[in-house]
């Protein structure tokens, strides 16, 4: 009964007029974001993060959590239509989905992947319902030792599910947590780093960094290999599939919501290994395994399904714990914290009503969705054929806008670009900036719990391997630091004979 009290207290938020208006524009600008190829959920959210600022909590989540989920609608329109993903997530749904566009059957790939993506994201959601509460409430058992490993073992993996390098992906979650010490010290107030800039006494913004790396940034990117694609011409008939497409379809879906929604709750880019893991699955379980690649419904269905199921289960490890899945949940962190919202164990029983206002609204968003996106196939193509050069300057003017309405503070502006740059040569050097954005987030939160750990224990480190869940929490994430290790051995040691080869 408590669920279903909660559940009509968050409708009761959901549906203030203002509310229902955020929705819809997120899930609007999401589906927008997500057929713009090169564009994508990660920058869009960076970009707006500063328009939130003057609104409330609830109405800033439920507009930034509906570009999220919007973005994974939208992605596989440009993949069917184009075969260029308009979201990492929907790379997979190229194969099929415009194979069987060139077969004239763009309109059933089209309406599969709604219909797919509507199920497994309102599963989602009802999992979220559920689940979310009962693990915030496991959660209020941990003291500041278990909260600092598991934060430790949530850096720990999304540096191990980095794309590229894990090296690579250490060394950026490294810098994440060193920039995160600038300002002042939260025991003695003593300023680090800060070289008498009175900007960075208050410590270096998640929002300038995240404009820079994954908005300017991406500009800079984009700018240099314009991408291009030849749309699909024929008319879109059909988008409702028939009782063969969904015969062949149901059973995919159904495997792809429940692989995503629990691949959702790992760290990393879990909407994408969900569409991989889900597509991979599909063929091997198929009769016809040679039909995949060559139109095969399934290989749209499952994989749809799957990234929109994770992203529902993204929310869950951010909401109850406090650790940021991924970089887009790294975002929200940092929005909900600029409200002065906490993300963590007493999230749920603080903000009830924060909490499942964003819960009801993501049941709304997709709605909207699915009622949103069939009709407005022929504006999405028309969409399609906006030149890069015309988006880019649209693009550097928010960025430019939003940094500097943040506090009216041009050295903000400044912190964006210098970040910008950096994000741009990152990039050419295959430095995935994920772990360094979820490093920064965590990192204030992670020093305090240290810092608290050692006050109780009077400065002996054995607190953190006397208590067992502490102990079973650094020795995973220890686990995967030599794993990674002895892979990088490894890779160190037959090179040579790979390129040789």
């Amino acid at each position: 009964m408590d669920i279903l009290a909660n559940v009509m207290l968050g409708f009761s938020v959901a549906i203030e007029p203002a509310n229902l208006l955020l929705c819809f524009s997120g899930v609007l600008l999401g589906t927008l974001v997500g057929v713009l190829p090169g564009l994508g959920p990660v920058a869009a959210i960076s970009l707006l993060l500063p328009l939130t600022f003057k609104i409330s909590a609830a109405g800033a989540i439920i507009m930034l959590a509906g570009i999220y989920y919007g973005a994974m609608y939208g992605g596989s329109t440009t993949s069917i239509l184009m075969n260029i993903p308009g979201e990492a997530a929907s790379i997979i749904t190229c194969i099929d989905g415009y194979k069987m566009a060139r077969q004239g059957r763009a309109g059933p790939a089209l309406g599969i992947a709604a219909f797919g993506s509507f199920i497994a994201g309102t599963f989602g959601v009802l999992g979220l319902t559920f689940l979310a509460p009962w693990l915030g409430r496991a959660a209020l058992r941990f003291g500041p030792p278990e909260y600092l490993a598991l934060m430790l073992l949530g850096l720990t993996l999304v540096a191990y599910l980095s794309r590229g390098s894990v090296l690579k992906a250490f060394m950026m979650a490294a810098a994440g947590l060193w920039v995160g010490t600038v300002g002042s010290d939260p025991i003695t107030g003593h300023q680090r780093f800060s070289y008498g800039s009175v900007t960075l006494m208050d410590g270096i913004g998640i929002v300038p960094v995240a404009m820079g790396m994954f908005g300017i940034a991406e500009v800079l990117e984009n700018i240099e290999k314009e991408v291009t694609g030849e749309i699909y011409q024929a008319r879109i008939k059909g988008l409702f599939p028939n009782l063969k497409d969904w015969a062949e379809s149901f059973g995919a879906i159904v495997r792809g919501t429940i692989l995503g929604f629990f691949v959702g709750l790992l760290p990393g880019p879990s909407a994408a290994i969900a569409a991989f893991s889900s597509y991979a699955m599909e063929k091997r379980l198929s009769k016809n395994p040679q039909s995949f690649g060559q139109g095969a419904i399934a290989g749209v269905a499952g994989p749809e399904s799957a990234n929109n199921a994770a992203t529902a289960g993204a929310f869950i490890p951010l909401l109850s714990l406090g650790i940021p899945a991924n970089l887009v949940m790294a975002l929200l962190m940092g929005a909900l914290m600029v409200h002065g919202v906490q993300p963590g164990p007493l999230f749920i029983s603080e903000h009830p009503d924060l909490f499942f206002a964003v819960i009801t609204s993501m049941y709304i968003g997709n709605i909207v969705l699915l009622f949103l996106n069939l009709p407005l196939i022929g504006l999405w193509v028309r969409v399609l054929k906006t030149p890069y050069f015309l988006l880019s300057p649209v693009v550097l003017l928010l960025c430019l806008t939003g940094a500097y309405t943040l506090n009216n503070n041009l050295a903000e502006v400044a912190v964006m670009i210098a970040f910008g740059v950096i994000g741009f040569f990152l990039r050419k050097f295959a430095f995935d900036g994920t772990p360094f954005l979820v490093a920064l987030v965590l990192g204030p939160t992670l020093e305090n719990n240290l810092r608290q750990s050692l006050i109780i224990a009077r400065g002996d480190l054995s607190i953190f391997v006397s208590r067992p869940l502490s102990m079973v929490l650094i020795l995973a994430a220890g686990f995967l630091l030599l794993d990674s290790a002895f892979s990088w051995i490894r890779n160190r040691k037959y090179r040579p004979v790979i390129d040789e080869a």
